[in-house]
């Protein structure tokens, strides 16, 4: 079973804009459809498609980039031979899956991309990590394009509700309130994206075995051993806080603050230590960094403030599966508990890591604000993500509260908009009610994230 992605759309703009001028290099975690995309896209788009998989490409593969370089006509001949292929100028793809398993593949980029013959396409996770760029010329020939899960959008495809997605999104845009028979319907279908997340083979597990959570289940806690595998193979000193930090991060959400608290990670901890440790888990796309801003007057990334951090979980089907054992999963009716929208559950830690997931997505750098009373002792101010518009002129932000339940105040968003007035664009309040505007802060469902 095939799924729509947007990464598809991305690759043929590419495509029409590049010309064979640069390579495109596709990263993100592993296991969420960059091999499958970019075989699909080579066998739509091109008169023919080689694949090299340097997960499994043998010696001699590796040879001929160590000796024929110098000599592409050899080079290629050799490849094509090897995976049976024939190749045509201008018409063919060639496509460095896992290229992060030979890094000297993605250095030949330069070489590939000024000869002209071929399109490439690079697909790799933990890209930036330093160990597989130390000893390599990082090709400036490269367009870079970060792929994650399918996004809240992608899911709906594929249960075929296309013309649901178009409808909240039109609702939105015109400020209208949707009808409650289709705002139901949309958070239903949210809430089966929450439990079974964006991992391609989790979703069509769950579609192909008649919507059962359990299938899904299984193949999500299958990727959680594999991440578990590759943060095993880290060979650096922060291996262990890297584990630890993973392990930690169903409880760390489920805390009121949601940040790292160092000391409560480890006896003795400090923020400088666990800077390779967020770097590692941020780069493969496991997890989903949130820096506190403290001045969000003049620019968000200005004025970050990394020893406060939050850790969201890059996958929030994944955090379900890794926050309860399979069990608990079924003894605590955590499906029917969130199917029902009883989300007391962990004060909300699946809500607020979803929408982390979605504005992720959407291109969003993701950032949080606080603000600590000396009078009252506590923090009186405490805005979940902040926004920009990245506007060096017309600088603008937008704060997003999240709230899980029906009932809450608003007093925290207010006193924000009443100390930052001036740079404020709208600010959204997202809840599991249907769309209203009040005090001039629009409230939308959390379905409609994705229009933010």
């Amino acid at each position: 079973m095939l799924l729509k992605r947007k990464a598809y759309g991305s690759l043929l703009k590419w495509k029409t804009e590049c010309k064979g001028t640069k390579a495109i290099l596709i990263e993100g975690a592993r296991r969420i459809g960059k091999s499958t995309v970019c075989k699909e896209f080579g066998k739509n788009e091109y008169k023919s498609c080689l694949l090299i998989d340097f997960a499994r490409a043998g010696t001699n593969i590796r040879e001929y980039f160590e000796n024929y370089l110098n000599d592409l006509d050899t080079f290629f001949m050799l490849l094509s031979t090897a995976y049976g292929q024939r190749l045509y100028e201008r018409e063919s793809l060639i496509i460095f899956d896992e290229v992060q398993m030979y890094p000297k593949a993605r250095e030949a980029i330069k070489y590939l991309v000024a000869d002209g013959r071929y399109d490439y396409i690079e697909t790799g996770s933990l890209i930036s990590i330093r160990e597989n760029v130390k000893d390599i010329v990082i090709p400036s020939e490269e367009r870079r394009l970060k792929m994650h899960p399918l996004d809240f959008e992608e899911f709906a495809w594929s249960m075929g509700e296309d013309i649901l997605i178009e409808y909240m999104k039109r609702c939105f845009e015109k400020r209208e309130i949707p009808e409650r028979e289709m705002h139901n319907k949309a958070m239903l279908l949210f809430k089966q994206y929450m439990l079974v997340g964006g991992m391609p083979k989790s979703v069509v597990l769950y579609l192909e075995n008649k919507k059962d959570f359990e299938a899904a289940d299984r193949e999500k806690r299958d990727i959680l051993e594999l991440y578990r595998s590759d943060i095993m193979k880290i060979n650096a000193q922060y291996k262990s806080r890297v584990i630890s930090i993973f392990d930690q991060i169903p409880g760390l959400l489920s805390q009121h603050e949601k940040r790292v608290i160092f000391k409560r990670v480890g006896e003795g901890s400090y923020a400088d230590q666990y800077e390779d440790t967020f770097f590692w888990l941020a780069d493969s796309m496991i997890a989903n960094e949130c820096f506190l801003c403290n001045d969000p007057n003049v620019g968000l990334s200005v004025n970050e403030t990394r020893t406060y951090i939050k850790c969201y979980m890059g996958d929030t089907g994944l955090l379900v599966s890794h926050a309860f054992d399979e069990n608990e999963l079924l003894e605590s009716e955590v499906y029917k508990q969130i199917l029902e929208g009883r989300l007391a559950l962990n004060e909300g830690m699946l809500y607020e890591n979803v929408i982390a997931q979605m504005l992720a997505a959407n291109g969003h750098k993701l950032y949080f604000y606080t603000h600590y009373d000396v009078g009252s002792h506590r923090n009186d101010i405490e805005i979940d993500f902040l926004l920009s518009n990245n506007s060096k002129l017309k600088y603008k932000m937008y704060p997003v509260e999240v709230k899980s339940g029906n009932r809450y105040t608003t007093k925290s968003l207010l006193k924000f908009r009443e100390k930052y007035h001036s740079r404020i664009g709208e600010s959204y309040i997202i809840h599991p009610k249907n769309m209203s505007i009040k005090d001039g802060i629009i409230c939308i469902p959390p379905y409609m994230t994705i229009c933010l």
